[in-house]
């Protein structure tokens, strides 16, 4: 039976994907107590493929970012998924940190990570708010538009 939460996703439109497994020497997630912290997570779209590649503020438009941006909180709670196997168990989500690939002096890089936050509410609801922090950088893996990763607490 699907929780509350599926449920949710379900209306959304939202099928979560199988989660990417680590391309290097680290973990997808980590629980301790009833924190999960999950590793940052690429803008895979439901084809496997990146929503956006390349910089914000220069091939990539703050629309796409944020596509982008919400294909990473996606993927985000496709490994919350695994990780806890009911995602009625996020008692709620701690914190974001979104990495955008931007060229030099771009500073909507907030505005960009609002595609993840903003699902992150709709999905969660008030237990979707959360602190975020959010870094310009000059290049991300597969030249990847935007990366996310998420602390979230469980029961």
């Amino acid at each position: 039976m699907s929780g509350a939460i599926d449920k949710k996703l379900s209306d959304l439109g939202i099928t979560l994907p199988t989660p990417a497994a680590p391309v290097a020497n680290y973990v997808a997630f980590v629980r301790s107590g009833n924190l999960l912290t999950v590793s940052g997570q690429l803008c895979f779209g439901p084809d496997g493929k990146l929503t956006a590649t390349g910089q914000l503020g220069g091939s990539v438009s703050m629309e796409d970012g944020q596509k982008a941006a919400r294909a990473c909180a996606i993927n985000l709670i496709a490994q919350v998924k695994a990780a806890v196997g009911d995602l009625d168990k996020v008692v709620r989500v701690v914190r974001l940190g979104g990495f955008i690939n931007s060229a030099a002096g771009y500073t909507d890089g907030p505005k960009v990570m609002n595609g993840a936050s903003d699902l992150m509410v709709e999905v969660f609801g008030d237990k979707g708010r959360h602190a975020r922090s959010t870094v310009g950088v000059s290049a991300l893996p597969a030249n990847a538009a935007v990366e996310v990763e998420g602390t979230f607490e469980v029961s």
